[in-house]
This record gives C-alpha cells, sequence and structure tokens, in this order.
C-alpha cells in the first residue's frame, strides 16, 4: 500500500491544453487557448471576470467537452474525469454530505478499496490538513474553513497525479484564506503533486504559483504566461515584502486591468 508521503514525485501530471475553444450556443466563451502546466508545480489561472476561467477547469477536468482542441493528461486526451485527477471547489458547502461525519466524508471517493487501506488513507489525509482529531465532527459543526480542509483532505485521499481548484479560498475570510494557502503549499512541497488554481484573487496568484496562466477578456485566448521564481518555502509576511513578488503582483494587476477596460469598452 503506497502513502500519500510516499507517491513518486515522477508520476506528477503533465497537462497540455492544445488550442482548445468552447462555445455554448452563439456564445464563444473560451477561445483556443493554448498551454503547458508543468507538473509537480503550482499554476494558477487568473483573468477577468466572466472570462471562463471555470469553464476552462471543467474541461481540464473532463466534466464538460470542449468544442474543439483537446486536453491531454498524462499524454492521454481528456474524454472524461480522468483517473488520478481530484478536484476542490469554491463551495466546499456543497461539496460535502451534511448527514455524514468528517472520516465518512473523506472516505467518501474510496469505496472500492478494502477497508484497511480505505481507512488508512482516511487517517492519513486527515492528519495531513490538521485535523486529527476531528474525525466525528459533522461539517455544520466546523468553521468555513474547517470545513474546505475536509474537502481538501477528501481530494488527497485519492492520491491525485493532478489536483484540481476553482476559487477554493473565495468563500472564507482572510485569516483563514491565508492558512490555508499555506497548508496547500505545504501539501505540495511535501507530496510532489501538480497543482492547478483558478483564483481571482491576485496577491493569492503569485502567492501560490510557480506558473501563472493569465487570460485575456472573453472569448479567453492566453494573454501571457508568466513564471514565478520566488523561493520556497514562501511566508506570507516576507515573500509578499519581496521585490520580485511586488514587481509580479503589479504586472499581472496591469494585464488583467488592460483585459478588463478593453472587454468594457467593447460593451
Amino acid at each position: 500500500m503506497t502513502s500519500i508521503a510516499e507517491q513518486p514525485t515522477t508520476t506528477s501530471a503533465q497537462l497540455t491544453l492544445d488550442a482548445v475553444s468552447r462555445r455554448y450556443g452563439d456564445n464563444l466563451a473560451v477561445r483556443e487557448v493554448s498551454a503547458q502546466v508543468p507538473a509537480g508545480k503550482v499554476s494558477v489561472i487568473v483573468g477577468p471576470s466572466g472570462c471562463g476561467k471555470s469553464t476552462l477547469l471543467r474541461m481540464i477536468s473532463g466534466l464538460d467537452a470542449p468544442t474543439s482542441g483537446t486536453v491531454e493528461f498524462n499524454g492521454e486526451p481528456v474524454t472524461g474525469v480522468p483517473d488520478g485527477l481530484s478536484m476542490v471547489f469554491q463551495d466546499y458547502s456543497r461539496s460535502l454530505f451534511p448527514w455524514m461525519r468528517v472520516d465518512k466524508n473523506v472516505a467518501f471517493p474510496l469505496r472500492h478499496l478494502k477497508s484497511d487501506e480505505r481507512s488508512a488513507r482516511v487517517h492519513e489525509a486527515i492528519d495531513a490538513v490538521g485535523l486529527a482529531g476531528k474525525e466525528k465532527l459533522y461539517p455544520w459543526q466546523m468553521s468555513g474553513g474547517m470545513q474546505q480542509r475536509v474537502a481538501i483532505a477528501r481530494a488527497l485521499a485519492c492520491h491525485p497525479k493532478l489536483l484540481l481548484m476553482d476559487e477554493p479560498y473565495a468563500s472564507v475570510d482572510a485569516q483563514t484564506r491565508a492558512d490555508l494557502e499555506d497548508l496547500l503549499l505545504t501539501i505540495q512541497q511535501r507530496l510532489g503533486i501538480t497543482v492547478l488554481v483558478v483564483t481571482h484573487d491576485i496577491d493569492e496568484s503569485v502567492y501560490l504559483a510557480d506558473h501563472i496562466i493569465v487570460l485575456s477578456k472573453p472569448p479567453s485566448v492566453v494573454a501571457e504566461v508568466i513564471e514565478v521564481d520566488l523561493p520556497h518555502p514562501r511566508d506570507q509576511v516576507e515573500t509578499k515584502e519581496d521585490p520580485a513578488f511586488v514587481e509580479i503582483r503589479a504586472h499581472v494587476t496591469k494585464l488583467l486591468r488592460s483585459a478588463e477596460s478593453s472587454a468594457a469598452g467593447n460593451t
């Protein structure tokens, strides 16, 4: 049995988007987006409001099919939800079952495993997100931040090669957001998995990312790809005072403001 900590980093996913477009009726939401998501790194997608960030994530996850173009995960075309992929959604209150205790929520996607392996994975994942001793609580007995930790634990218990996160911290307060950002970086550094996060928060994008994909106004294309060469481990104060962080944040802000101004000018 392989634990989370024992997963070799060489199994981390490589994700490729090749001219991916998505049309809903007459509305072209995403237009020929091409990008590479490096294995074993944290990549972040940012873009102006309504630019199709979540649409792109749904196509990557196999929950939605591109109108044209291809998504490849580990060198194979994505035609449905692939093995080795886990996803954390923004609304933890909807993703967790309120009638199940923490351990049962985390175990839910592991029903195909034998009891001993399932129990080991659940214990390990709960411990990884700092909720040891909270296994028998119900979600409604926990704070928003703790509930999102449960959602992350459930994703980790599947031993993902690729972890997708759709604005995972948008519904929590600032301090909880900072704590969860640090939790994600700690887990990613320890496990070496590939993480792809969608966020509207510029500071969060720079703080988390090794690699930022900036989308244009809709119909979205890739406006720019930015490599974030900030050292690990990262610190909420020291990293954000680093001149390199300030410079990258200003550049991302400029790109997004330009995209939003352009979009407003076309309305």
